[in-house]
C-alpha cells in the first residue's frame, strides 16, 4: 500500500507540474477520461495559474482508494459520473461542505446535494431508444408503459449492474413507491428480448440489428454514434434508431449528472473550490457539453447544435432531488435482486 501511495504521490507530481508553491495546485481524481476533462483543467490552469494535478480511472475504484488513502490522500477534488457514485462518496465522508454563492447560482438546487457536498457539473437524459422502421411513436409515452405487454419480447437493455438503470428505477420507487416500481421491474424483465448485456452503444446496435424494438439509453451515446464519421457502422445503426423523451406531459424526462465535489481531507481547500466554480461557468460548460454531447447544468450555458437535435429542447425534465435518487440506489438493487433482472 505505501508503495502504490508513493507511486500515485509521483504522478500528481509530474502532472501537476511539480508546483512548488501548495497554494498554486489543486489535484483531481477523476473518472471522465484524459480526452474529455484535461483539456478543460488545463483551461483553469492558463486562466488561473493553478498547476493541476490528475489521477483518471474507474469510479468505483476511486471511490475505495480515498476510503483507503483517507487523511493521506493527495487528492483535493473527486470528479465521478452518476448522482448514485457522488452519494456513495457522500455517504462514505469523502466530501466536505462547500458554501459558494458562485456554485448555487450556477446550478440548480435539484442538480446539487442540499449540504453542499457534491454538485452536477454536466447532465444526460435516459430516454427510450427505439425502431425508426418497427415502432410507432406514438405508441410512446412514459417509463412505466414500457412494462405493457404490448412489448412483450421487444425490449433490450443493460444490466441491473449498470448505474444509469439503478438510477432510473430509483427514480420510478421517488415517483410512486416500491411496490409499484417493483411491479415495473418485473414488467420489464417479462418484455425482454434477450438478457440483458452491453452497454448503451450496443443496446442501440441491437435495435438496428433487429434484435428487439426498444431501449433506455443516455443521450450522449446515442450523439456519439449520430456523430461519427460518415459511413461508419455507429453512425449508420444511429440512423436507424430514434429518440424518445418520456414523461413529457408528466413528471418530466429522468436526468442525470456527472458531478464533483471537495475531499474531506483537502489540502488546497480554495483552490478546488475555485476549480469547482470554473466547471460550473458558461464558458466551461459549454465546452464539455460540445466534447461529449451533454447538456449543461448551468442554464446560462450554450447548447450544442448536436444536443439539440436529440430532441426536443428545452424538454420538460423530472425534477426530484437527485440526492434522493442517490439515497435509493440501494432501494433499486434489492428490487432489480427481487424480480430477476440480472
Amino acid at each position: 500500500m505505501r508503495r502504490a501511495l508513493a507511486a500515485l504521490l509521483a504522478v500528481l507530481v509530474v502532472t501537476g507540474a511539480a508546483a512548488a508553491d501548495a497554494g498554486g495546485v489543486v489535484n483531481v481524481y477523476s473518472a471522465r477520461h484524459d480526452t474529455l476533462i484535461k483539456p478543460l483543467l488545463d483551461r483553469f490552469s492558463q486562466q488561473t495559474g493553478i498547476d493541476v494535478g490528475l489521477v483518471t480511472g474507474n469510479s468505483d475504484a476511486m471511490i475505495k482508494r480515498l476510503q483507503v488513502e483517507a487523511r493521506n490522500t493527495p487528492a483535493d477534488v473527486l470528479i465521478t459520473v452518476d448522482v448514485a457514485r457522488l452519494e456513495r462518496a457522500a455517504e462514505a465522508g469523502l466530501f466536505q461542505p462547500v458554501e459558494s454563492q458562485k456554485l448555487a447560482d450556477s446550478i440548480p438546487a435539484y442538480l446539487r446535494d442540499p449540504d453542499g457536498k457534491w454538485f452536477g457539473l454536466s447532465m444526460r437524459a435516459r430516454v427510450i431508444a427505439y425502431s425508426r422502421e418497427h415502432v410507432d411513436r406514438a405508441d410512446l409515452s412514459t417509463y412505466e408503459a414500457l412494462a405493457n405487454k404490448r412489448w412483450k419480447d421487444r425490449i433490450c437493455i443493460r444490466s441491473s449492474d449498470n448505474v444509469y438503470n439503478q438510477s432510473l428505477l430509483a427514480s420510478i420507487v421517488a415517483a410512486h413507491d416500491i411496490d409499484f416500481a417493483t411491479k415495473w421491474a418485473a414488467g420489464i424483465v417479462d418484455n425482454m428480448a434477450r438478457r440483458p448485456q452491453g452497454g448503451d452503444t450496443a443496446q442501440i446496435q441491437a435495435i438496428a440489428a433487429g434484435v428487439c424494438d426498444i431501449s433506455l439509453v443516455n443521450t450522449y451515446y446515442y450523439a456519439r454514434m449520430a456523430n461519427a464519421d460518415a459511413g461508419s457502422e455507429e453512425r449508420e445503426a444511429a440512423g436507424k434508431v430514434g429518440l424518445f423523451f418520456p414523461d413529457q406531459d408528466g413528471r418530466g424526462t429522468h436526468v442525470n449528472v456527472s458531478g464533483g465535489g471537495v475531499l474531506r481531507y483537502a489540502q488546497h481547500r480554495d483552490n478546488a473550490v475555485r476549480l469547482l466554480e470554473y466547471l460550473a461557468s458558461p464558458d466551461a460548460q459549454a465546452w464539455l457539453g460540445r466534447a461529449n454531447y451533454e447538456y449543461p447544468v448551468n442554464p446560462k450555458a450554450e447548447v450544442s447544435d448536436a444536443v439539440r437535435a436529440l430532441g426536443p429542447y428545452p424538454f420538460k425534465r423530472d425534477h426530484v432531488p437527485l440526492s434522493r435518487i442517490g439515497a435509493l440506489n440501494a432501494t433499486a438493487v434489492r428490487i432489480f435482486d427481487r424480480v430477476g433482472w440480472r
